[in-house]
Order: structure tokens, then C-alpha cells, then sequence
């Protein structure tokens, strides 16, 4: 027996099976940094069409966790992919680096009673300590961008910036000085924004407290009576008791009926149609003597239960009959939003309002029975002190959803405090308020999913102003000039505000708080006082659209600095893309941005979320370390991010399984390549056979779909499709069915060199597809493939060398579509008979197709050559009426027989053929592989 192995066209590449990516991946970055990626695009995108994603900022404390790593990758896949379709599409990443968790983190290592300045100097070394872990981390993954100047919003420059957009908003009208309830963190000691606000479960003392009547005579007419016969008192239902020393006056509704209830030692006025669950939590027996509408109760005075003063009744809309409560609310105007703005409808002064509690908790130490007692630990001695003075009425503890801080975990509160707030109701030049331009803004951007306008605007139409100050060392100051004597601005704030902007932008904030008000002030400085309160962090991040784009990047646009697309996690609908939304509006009077993509939080495979007690966190460095950082970023790419993204071990391990059949796929385009130069080998579209036109006008279809995909921002469907495609068209057909022709045809035959064009073709047009999801190994792919290309996959754009069929062409997309339905119905049948031992592999059978007249038409055309597509050494053609007994298939008018070939196999190609052992010169060889030996005279292949 001769050895005929040096006849074949085997698959030859360097292209590893196996990706190592934990080792060749921190490689590719450093080639990345060393060929400066970044720049190269650049250069190479400068006249072309922008489109920007602007970065939403991390925080920069701590390493990063599988959140970032979604974040990044996403921002990265959309990037690549703009580049890819041919935009240029910079990438500035940036960091979020004032605010209290890094002024708590320097308090604990340092202590809490340090100088200013010393804080400040320290908050900033450690955030930039903190941006360069998570620098790494970010290049780690893979993710392209200016990393060598992101930017920072601790950046001098960029400091003076959010100082010249307050000024605008400033001179815009929109900014103004009040007391107000604000959400407020005892930890922090400070106010917090909305965003920093979570709920969380908490225990509270539910109580009902009576107020006794002052007027009574008026009350009695009020309720239609002549007099009242016994003492009466009005009855409120709170659950917290330690605003009831902070209690100003009672809110009812004006519609609702209220009802006067004599319980036998006392009248109590109560909501009517809550009376009798009222009287069942009070444990009292009780007789409805007469009713009353809200609004004849208006103004009747009412006495604080514990002082020595009157809580009048004022009227208000929010009260409401909930079951477990009275209809009647008790007012505190200084702990609660609905409270602060009745009141002060009513005239209420500002300097009326009683505010006992103090910004860490406690009480004042005038305030009589509970000062200087913090006021969760006060909250059992109120009870005690009520019930002492005959006015509680009911005590329960109950779990109720309640206000926390996102940092600490921890309760806040409304607290009335003099604070910067940004006026949602204010009229800017135009006649429309702040709310209406956002609202319109809203309406103008797009938003991936959709359903996230919905929620943006709810959020916008019913926020309150906004608090921008905060009482913290560690953030970009609001450098205004306070007349001392009446509390109004400078009358020239804004011209001051640039003078104080060009000193931060060349000494950072410590400019402000070292600065002399005489220096800008001069002789009015004696009757001026320096504000020294920060701005809200979400202000920092929030205005990085005027700082970053028109200022330390600025990137060329058609309409300006307006950014194509935001992206950050969905609840950012109430943090950046919020912040963002309303600051651009009051700057620019639109958005900051055309587009808003959020993304889900990441849990486990049980949907819990990520908690190191509970042991399923999933760091990205172990992935990275373990698996590589393209099995992560193919895991974000394969989970739709519209909602909860889970992620595990055992998911990114089926991951990994799919990650290594896209590769195999390659390695196999890749090894077939092997001799094949496409400047001198590639054939024409119009001269390839059929079968290689066809997977050529395949992967044609499959790049519009792809180009749509990943314009639309769906990266599941880009993976899906991928992976079909390489699974059921490349692996479960054409692949299988061209190793014949490849291995077996003469190396230089238009067969073989014909399906060398087509794989070339295929695999340009898959390293590219896969470059933004795959970075590292389309860069690896794109390494090996042959002739002459741009030094990475990623300044490449989608291969412009795939030709389609037309549409009326004889074996057309219809044509092969019938052909694969049939392949997969006889690969079943070879299955059963494997299975079955009747035959040892497809090419040791022989098939009979019984088959209706439209599939024997179709069928008929490939001729002798279907048996190359079958993968069988012999395929009979016969009516379906002559098969009655044959295996019936899934596809219509189709049943097939399989039998053992009765003949000899073939040494070369394996195929059973009839004239095996009839060539002196080649007994172990079919007449086929002889004439395709080196010195034969070839085979002719025309459709497979």
C-alpha cells in the first residue's frame, strides 16, 4: 500500500487551537500600546463623520467589579463598532473624583479632625491612586480609549469648568438660596441628592397622638353643634415620633368627611371612613356624633400635645385615607417636603420654623425633654412621654420601606436647612421653565430600551428643586459672595465667578478657599461673607458635557458638543443621565446627548444579587485571569442587557464552549489557507463554483444584518447570528462538504483555489464582525490571515469584498436553502444507521433519495456532484412512489434508504468506489484521485 498523504492539500496553520488568553491577551495590549492604537485611529478617522460616546464617570474608589466590567465592555463593543462601520469614534474615559466616600476614606486612615487644605491634598492623592488601579483593570479588558488623557473631574481645568457652569445657570436665573427639606445624611453630615438615596426595610414605632382642641367653640360649629359636651382632640398617625417635638400644625384634606367621635371620656376627630379601623387600633368603643367636611375644619387651632403652643389646621391636597392611619397629618416643616410647603403657603416665615435636630443627629440641647439626644434613641422616650400625658393613643412597631443612604446604609431624613438649589419652576429667557425644556429634551432623545423615557420623564415631572450644596472639604466650591447684612449675591457674581475660575483653573479648588475676598472684592470685602460650601458631585459629573466636550476634548461635531450617545446602568435615569439632562437644558436649553442606552444590574444564575457574605461574586480579574478577558466581553455580548444580566461560573464556562467553536471555526478557515496568496489566487465571483458563490453571498447577507445590529445596538442578535453561522452554515454544512474538494483537487485547480477565495472572503469578514466583541482574537485571527492588511483588525472597516447572488440566479439562496434541508434529513438517516451498524461513517454508505418531482428537479441539477454534498459515496435519485418503505423524513416528499457500499474504500479521498483495484499503477485508489494526483490531469468541479 503506497502512502498518498504527501498528495493532499492538508490543513496547515500557526493559527493555536487552544486561545491561552490569560497569557496572550496582557501581550496584545502591550503590542496595542506600544503601535499607540488610539492615536492610529485617530489619525486615521480624522475625515470621517464623529460619533461620540461620552463616558459616564466611575467613581474613583476601590478596584472594579463585573458592573464596571459590563459598563466598559459595552462602551468598548459600541466604540469598535462605529469605528468598524466607518466613523471616527473617540473614546475619552473619565473619572468621577470629589464627594464624601473619598473624604470618608482619607478620615478613616488619616483622622477626621484634619486641616482643610491637608484633607483636600490627600482626597486628591488618593483618587488618583484609585484611577490608576482601575486604569489598568479598564485596558485589561481590552477596552480602547485615551488613556493616556482621560479626564478627571478633579482636574484643574476641568474644576474652573463646572465653576463657569454654575456661572451660566447663575446668569441664566435658574440658581437660588432656601430653606428647604433636603434629604440628609447624619453620617455624611450633609445633604444628599436624589440618586444617593435608596430604600431599604426598617423598624419604626407607628404611634397615634391626640392633639387637644383649643377652639372649641369653633370646632363645634364647625361640625354643626351648639357646643361640645365633653373635652375633644384631633388625632394624628405618624411613624416618627421624633418629628412630633418639630410639629407645627395638622393637614387635612378638604374633601374628605371627617368625623366627631364621642369614645366616652373624649370627643377625637377622625377621618370617617376610617373610623371604625381607628377604633379598633385604639382599643375603644365609640358613637359618630356628627361629620364634617375638611374644609370647615380650616385654621382651627389644635395644642401641641408636649409644649406649651398651638398646631393650627391647614388644608392640603397629599393627605390621604390609607388603612392604618387617621386622615389627619401632623406637620413638621422642617423634616418633610409636603409639610415645609404647606406651611409656608399658610405664611409661615422662615424664621418660624422649628428645626431642633442637628446635621449628625441630635438634638439641640435647648430643645425641652429630649435636647441632646440623638433622635432614633430618643424615639422610646417620646413614646413614653406622650403616653405619660394622655395623648397616645396606639404604639406598634412595623417594617416599612424607608429612606437610607447609599454610602452608609444607613437612615436620613428631611431636614429644613439653607442650601443652593437649582429651580425646576424657574423661567429661563425663553418663557419656559428648567422642567418643560427637559421634558421637551426627554422627547427630542432616543432611548435604548424605550421604556426608559417613560421613567426619566416620570422622574422629571414630579422632582423637586434641586439641591446642589453640600457642607464637605473634598469637592468644587460655589464661589459666591454673601452680603452680610441682607443675604443677597454680589450684584457681580458672575463676572466674579470667572475671576475665581481662572484662579482654580491654575491652582485647583484650594484657590477659592485660600483666597482673601479683599483680592476681588477690595473695599467691599468688610460687607461680604465667603460661602464655603461644595457642589454636588452629580453637578461635577453632571456638567462634564460643557467641561470635557467644548473644553479639555473637544470633539468636531455637525451641531456642536452634543453627544451621540450616554450609556451608563438604568439607574442612572436618576443619577448622570439625570444630572446631565437638566444642566444641559439650563446651559444649552437642550440635552447633552441624542441618545440613552441603559443596562441591567448583574446578579447570579439564581438572579441574587452579588454579595460577598452570600460567596457568588464574580470578580473580573479571576475571569481575566482564569478564562480571558474576550470570554467576558463574548458573555456581555450574549446577554440581553435590557434587564438583569446574570453571570456565574458554570454560565461563563458555557460561554468559553462557544468562545472555542467561533475559534475553531477560524482555525479551520485559517489552516485551509495554507499556500493561497489572494493578489495571485483569488477567483472571480462570477468563475467560483456554486456551493462557494453561495457561502460568499451568505456571509454578505449575514454583514447587512450584523451592520444593522450592532447600529441598533443589539449585540445578542450580532452574537447569535455569528455563532449560528459558524455552527449551522460553515460547520453543520459547507465546511464538511468542501474538505473533499479542498483536501482531494489539485493544489493549484480552480476547485480548490475556488474555495480558497471563498474561505479568504469569509474569514476577512469574521475577524471583523467579531473585532469589537472578540478584540484580542479577531486581532489574532487578523494576523494570520493572508496578503496584505492594516496593522490591526481594529483600524480596519467592514470587508467590502463579499459579492451576492443575483436573484434570479439558477442555484440561488432558494436553491441551496432546499439542498442543506435535504443534507440535514439524510445526516439523521446516516445516524440511525451508524447507530444502528449497519454502515461505519456517511462515505461508507450508499443513499438512495426517493424524492417527488419538484426536489427531484432541484436535486437533479448538482448531478453527480450531490453526493459530494451528502458526504456519501453514492447517491440513486428515484421517484417517491418507488420508496414506500423508505425512511420517512422532515422534509416534504423526501424518504431515504441507506445501505453499506459494497465497494473498496478508497486510500486517498475514502470514498467506496466501484472502480477501486482496477488501476494497475494505483490499486488503492478511485479513478478520481488519480487524475487529481500532482501529475494527473484533474478533476473538473462545477457546483460542490
Amino acid at each position: 500500500m503506497s502512502d498518498y498523504k504527501h498528495t493532499l492539500n492538508l490543513p496547515e496553520t500557526d493559527f493555536p487551537m487552544r486561545g491561552n488568553l490569560p497569557k496572550r491577551e496582557p501581550e496584545r495590549v502591550a503590542r496595542w500600546q506600544e503601535m499607540d492604537i488610539y492615536r492610529r485611529l485617530r489619525e486615521q478617522g480624522r475625515d470621517r463623520e464623529t460619533f461620540v460616546l461620552h463616558d459616564g464617570p466611575p467613581y474613583a474608589n476601590g478596584s472594579i467589579h463585573i458592573g464596571h466590567a459590563v459598563n466598559k465592555i459595552l462602551k468598548d463593543i459600541i466604540v469598535k463598532s462605529k469605528s468598524l462601520a466607518g466613523f471616527d469614534a473617540p473614546y475619552v474615559p473619565g473619572w468621577d473624583c470629589h464627594g464624601l466616600p473619598i473624604e470618608h476614606k482619607v478620615e478613616t486612615t488619616h483622622g477626621k479632625h484634619l486641616e482643610p487644605e491637608q484633607a483636600r491634598g490627600l482626597c486628591r492623592e488618593y483618587a488618583a491612586e484609585q484611577i490608576q488601579g482601575q486604569l489598568q483593570d479598564f485596558v485589561r479588558l481590552g477596552v480602547i480609549g485615551d488613556w493616556d488623557k482621560p479626564y478627571r473631574t478633579m482636574d484643574f481645568a476641568n474644576e474652573a469648568g463646572e465653576i463657569r457652569a454654575l456661572a451660566d445657570m447663575v446668569s441664566a436665573g435658574y440658581v437660588f438660596k432656601g430653606l428647604k427639606p433636603v434629604n440628609w445624611c447624619f453620617d455624611c453630615g450633609s445633604a444628599l441628592a436624589e440618586a444617593e438615596v435608596e430604600y431599604q426595610d426598617k423598624k419604626s414605632d407607628a404611634i397615634d397622638v391626640a392633639f387637644p382642641v383649643e377652639d372649641a367653640d369653633t370646632l363645634a360649629a364647625a361640625f354643626g353643634l351648639d357646643a361640645l359636651p365633653k373635652p375633644a382632640a384631633i388625632v394624628i398617625w405618624t411613624t416618627t415620633p421624633w418629628t412630633i417635638p418639630a410639629n407645627q400644625a395638622l393637614n387635612v384634606h378638604p374633601e374628605f368627611t371627617y368625623a366627631l367621635v364621642d369614645t366616652g371620656n373624649r370627643l377625637l376627630v377622625l377621618a370617617e371612613e376610617l373610623v371604625e379601623s381607628c377604633l379598633e387600633r385604639f382599643d375603644l368603643t365609640g358613637k359618630v356624633i356628627a361629620t364634617a367636611r375638611g374644609e370647615a375644619l380650616n385654621l382651627i387651632n389644635f395644642r401641641h400635645p408636649l409644649y406649651d403652643r398651638l398646631s393650627p389646621v391647614y388644608l392640603a391636597d397629599y393627605v390621604e385615607c390609607e388603612v392604618g392611619s387617621t386622615g389627619i397629618v401632623h406637620s413638621a416643616p422642617a423634616y418633610g417636603v409636603d409639610d415645609f410647603v404647606t406651611c409656608r403657603a399658610h405664611g409661615m416665615d422662615f424664621s418660624q420654623i422649628l428645626s431642633p435636630v442637628q446635621g449628625d443627629g441630635v438634638y439641640a440641647r435647648d430643645l425641652p425633654l429630649f435636647g441632646g439626644q440623638m433622635i432614633w434613641k430618643a424615639n422610646p422616650q417620646i413614646v413614653d412621654t406622650l403616653r405619660e400625658a394622655n395623648a397616645l393613643l396606639a404604639h406598634k412597631v412595623i417594617t416599612h420601606s424607608y429612606m437610607h443612604c447609599w454610602r452608609h446604609k444607613t437612615p436620613v431624613i428631611y431636614r429644613a436647612t439653607a442650601q443652593w438649589f437649582v429651580g425646576m419652576d424657574v423661567k429661563g429667557a425663553d418663557g419656559r421653565t428648567l422642567r418643560e425644556r427637559a421634558l421637551e429634551g426627554i422627547e427630542q432623545t432616543q432611548f435604548t430600551p424605550a421604556w426608559g423615557q417613560a421613567r426619566l420623564h416620570a422622574m422629571i415631572a414630579n422632582r423637586p428643586d434641586w439641591c446642589i450644596s453640600r457642607q464637605r472639604n473634598w469637592g468644587v466650591p460655589i464661589p459666591f459672595f454673601l452680603n452680610k447684612a441682607s443675604g443677597e449675591l454680589h450684584p457681580r457674581t458672575v463676572e466674579l465667578m470667572e475671576d475665581v475660575a481662572q484662579r482654580v483653573e491654575a491652582e485647583g479648588i484650594d484657590a477659592w478657599f485660600r483666597l482673601d475676598p479683599a483680592e476681588l472684592l477690595g473695599d467691599d470685602a468688610a460687607d461680604y461673607e465667603k460661602v464655603t460650601d461644595t457642589l454636588d458631585v452629580w453637578f461635577d459629573s453632571g456638567t462634564t458635557h460643557r467641561h470635557v466636550l467644548r473644553g479639555s476634548h473637544p470633539h468636531g461635531h455637525e451641531s456642536g458638543p452634543r453627544a451621540d450617545l450616554y450609556l451608563e446602568g438604568s439607574d442612572q435615569h436618576r443619577g448622570w443621565f439625570h444630572s446631565s439632562l437638566l444642566t444641559g437644558c439650563a446651559i444649552d436649553g437642550h440635552p447633552p446627548y441624542r441618545g440613552l442606552l441603559t443596562h441591567g444590574f448583574t446578579v447570579d444564575a439564581q438572579g441574587r444579587k452579588m454579595s460577598k457574605s452570600v460567596g457568588n461574586v464574580v470578580a473580573p480579574q479571576e475571569v481575566m485571569d482564569k478564562l480571558g478577558a474576550d470570554i467576558l466581553r463574548l458573555w456581555v455580548a450574549s446577554t440581553d442587557y435590557s434587564g438583569e444580566m446574570a453571570v456565574s461560573d458554570e454560565i461563563l464556562k458555557r460561554t468559553a464552549d462557544v468562545y472555542r467553536r467561533i475559534r475553531n471555526t477560524a482555525r479551520f478557515l485559517l489552516a485551509n489557507l495554507s499556500g493561497f496568496e489572494p493578489e495571485r489566487d483569488s477567483v472571480p465571483f462570477h468563475d467560483m463554483l456554486a456551493l462557494d458563490q453561495w457561502v460568499v453571498d451568505r456571509a454578505a447577507q449575514l454583514q447587512a444584518r450584523i451592520e444593522t445590529a450592532y447600529a441598533e445596538y443589539r449585540f445578542l442578535d450580532v452574537y447569535q447570528q455569528v455563532h449560528t453561522f459558524c455552527s449551522r452554515e460553515l460547520g453543520g454544512f459547507y465546511l464538511d462538504v468542501i474538505k473533499d474538494r479542498q483536501y482531494t483537487t489539485q493544489a493549484d485547480s480552480l476547485a480548490r483555489r475556488s474555495c480558497q477565495t471563498a474561505l479568504y472572503h469569509v474569514v476577512e469578514a469574521l475577524a471583523r464582525w467579531v473585532a469589537p466583541i472578540l478584540s484580542f482574537t479577531a486581532e489574532e485571527v487578523h494576523e494570520h490571515i493572508p496578503g496584505s492588511r492594516q496593522e490591526s483588525v481594529l483600524l480596519e472597516t467592514y470587508y467590502s469584498g463579499l459579492s451576492t447572488l443575483d436573484d434570479g440566479a439558477e442555484l440561488g439562496r432558494e436553491f441551496w436553502e432546499q439542498v442543506l434541508d435535504v443534507k440535514q434529513a439524510v445526516n439523521k438517516c446516516l445516524e440511525d444507521a451508524r447507530n444502528d451498524k449497519r454502515i461505519k461513517s456517511g462515505l461508507a454508505a450508499n443513499v438512495t433519495l426517493y424524492i417527488d418531482d419538484p426536489l427531484m428537479k432541484t436535486l437533479e441539477k448538482l448531478g453527480e456532484e450531490l453526493r459530494f454534498v451528502l458526504l456519501t459515496s453514492e447517491v440513486t435519485l428515484l421517484p417517491i412512489a418507488e420508496g414506500p418503505t423508505a425512511e420517512k423524513t422532515d422534509v416534504a416528499g423526501l424518504r431515504v434508504s441507506v445501505v453499506a457500499s459494497p465497494h473498496a474504500k478508497c486510500e486517498r479521498c475514502w470514498h467506496h468506489r466501484k472502480d477501486v483495484g482496477t488501476h494497475d499503477d494505483h490499486p488503492d485508489l478511485c479513478g478520481r484521485c488519480i487524475s487529481n494526483l500532482p501529475d494527473g490531469p484533474g478533476e473538473t468541479r462545477r457546483y460542490a
